[in-house]
């Protein structure tokens, strides 16, 4: 069976396999917050992200859920996406990636992304991680 097979053929399966997804990687907290926040202004933003970012890619055969949020590390990192950067590292503990793990992530970025970019990305890590740590109570 292909990737394509196995994904939501129209948009209200899209947007259900979306929101599922989205809450698995980000948590309902994280999700229940951003939709409660939704305006007329931002609904039709946030419906196109579940339905093509969660509904579409995340939703796909093709690569595990780590390898997914090693790749959005980077992306971030790259594009300077700061304010997404820490959801998303709570995001990547959540599918399972390691603080090492995760740090190897940003050493790749220095070279490919730049130091100053991946420099920012440690401390914006680095202060995620503690606070997770923290909750957890480790």
């Amino acid at each position: 069976m292909s990737t394509n097979e196995t994904r939501p053929a129209d948009d209200a399966s899209r947007r259900a396999a979306g929101m599922e997804k989205r809450r698995e990687v980000l948590g309902d907290a994280h999700v229940d917050r951003a939709e409660a926040a939704k305006t007329g202004f931002t609904e039709p933003f946030q419906d196109l992200i579940t339905r093509y970012a969660w509904g579409e890619i995340w939703t796909r055969e093709g690569l595990d859920r780590r390898t997914r949020s090693c790749m959005v590390l980077t992306a971030l990192t790259a594009g300077g996406h700061w304010d997404e950067l820490g959801m998303h590292v709570r995001a990547a503990v959540g599918s399972g990636l390691t603080r090492d793990e995760i740090a190897e992530v940003f050493l790749q970025a220095a070279i490919y992304c730049g130091v100053p970019a991946a420099n920012k990305a440690f401390g914006i890590a680095q202060r995620v991680l503690d606070e997770l740590e923290e909750h957890d109570g480790h």
